[in-house]
């Protein structure tokens, strides 16, 4: 067994987007944040990508919300991770 950090960017966005009643899209978190358009496309869409308490902190700013809200710790069974024995 492994543990590893998911970031829930995604489903933040959606509840913003909900709240505002809006789409929000990487450009208007980049532009609010002064966070680039890779560093959160990769806190998307890369598993278990690493990023600072800077980065983090900026999110919560923007969202509003606590870091538990952005990113989870989860137990991740070993088979799904090849190569790693």
């Amino acid at each position: 067994f492994a543990f590893m950090i998911r970031f829930k960017l995604g489903e933040v966005m959606e509840k913003k987007r909900f709240a505002d009643g809006k789409r929000v899209s990487i450009t208007d978190v980049a532009s609010a944040t002064g966070l680039s358009r890779v560093t959160l496309s990769k806190i998307l869409n890369q598993k278990g990508y690493g990023t600072g308490t800077d980065t983090i902190d900026r999110l919560c700013q923007f969202f509003g919300c606590k870091v538990e809200d952005l990113m989870e710790h989860l137990l991740e069974e070993a088979s799904e991770s090849p190569g790693k024995d």
